[in-house]
């Protein structure tokens, strides 16, 4: 699901509906807020797009990044996604 490309992850989560994409992000919000690593993340509807990349270290993807997107994963995985 997650591709690198231009030093970032990238990945495209659609739900059933904007309310189910909120709780998402808010979700994803809270885990970044405690691993201090906030996403770049834009949403339309039933769709979220995130973009993750490690700004201290000059703006490269790291560990930190695959770390979080594992995370994402993981809170995803609880949704039910758009068929």
């Amino acid at each position: 699901m997650w591709t690198e490309e231009k030093n970032r992850l990238q990945a495209t989560f659609h739900f059933i509906d904007f309310s189910q994409a909120f709780a998402f992000m808010t979700e994803v919000a809270l885990v970044a807020e405690k691993q201090n690593h906030h996403p770049s993340w834009s949403n339309v509807w039933n769709m979220v797009e995130i973009q993750l990349t490690t700004h201290d270290a000059g703006n490269i993807v790291t560990n930190k990044d695959r770390m979080m997107a594992a995370d994402i994963d993981a809170i995803f995985e609880r949704y039910q996604p758009l068929k």
